[in-house]
């Protein structure tokens, strides 16, 4: 079992009142899970025995290309049961299932330069037409689990969530919070004044390719020629006529 996940502890002191706090910061790098947690019950215990080592609040870093989703799920459930606040800091990536376990974050900050993506699950199948239904309607169901966790953080409908996953939606970090996937956008310090750009872009995969494909028709189209091109004015017969009894 590969290890996506490090905690690291410290104890801070107020200097007002010297009362000491433990800061606890869980970090969630690469896949997540590179093998399924179904059908595994000593990693997620392993996780979860973790995480209720202690107390108080945790900050949660992400940057993350997505994994298996019951691991994220597992995860998500994990954090949301969490007695203490979850603060959800994405520094690079959250795409797939990583995107999930941000939802269950009580405060979720992006920074500037990060990405966030939603599509719908994916996986492979073998057999016949009764397995494949089998694959068909158990994606259908999981697609429907992940799209809770979107509804309960953003208040979308899950109508508009589930066109976002259809196109598999990119985000940058204004997009996330405007659409209600973040709260925030991490600045440098609490002081830090400096307004976010207003300017914000998603990215949609199948809008783009649908794009490129009306672009490619529109160039490889062949153009009707117009009745005028093809047309056989009566003069032009009456000349061609003419010419073949000088001919003669």
């Amino acid at each position: 079992m590969k290890k996506f996940w490090n905690w690291k502890n410290r104890t801070v002191t107020n200097q007002e009142t010297q009362e000491q706090t433990q800061e606890r910061t869980l970090f969630l790098n690469g896949t997540i899970a590179e093998e399924s947690w179904f059908d595994d019950d000593v990693t997620p215990q392993l996780f979860k025995e973790e995480l209720e080592s202690g107390g108080g609040d945790i900050t949660v870093w992400i940057n993350s290309p997505g994994g298996d989703c019951v691991a994220a799920a597992q995860i998500y459930n994990m954090l949301m049961n969490y007695k203490g606040s979850v603060t959800v800091k994405i520094d690079g990536i959250a795409a797939s299932a990583a995107s999930v376990i941000a939802m269950a974050g009580t405060k979720v900050q992006v920074s500037p330069v990060s990405m966030m993506m939603i599509h719908n699950p994916a996986t492979i199948a073998f057999g016949d037409t009764v397995e494949m239904e089998k694959a068909i309607a158990m994606l259908s169901e999981v697609k429907e689990s992940i799209i809770n966790a979107y509804e309960i953080k953003t208040g979308l409908s899950r109508a508009k969530l589930s066109h976002l996953m259809d196109a598999e939606t990119w985000m940058d970090a204004n997009s996330a919070v405007e659409m209600g996937f973040a709260d925030e956008i991490t600045q440098r310090s609490a002081d830090d004044t400096v307004e976010a750009p207003q300017v914000s872009m998603v990215f949609s995969r199948a809008a783009v390719t649908n794009s490129l494909m009306d672009k490619l028709a529109a160039k490889c189209k062949i153009a009707q020629k117009t009745k005028s091109e093809t047309k056989t004015t009566a003069d032009s017969l009456m000349e061609r006529l003419n010419l073949m009894n000088n001919w003669r």
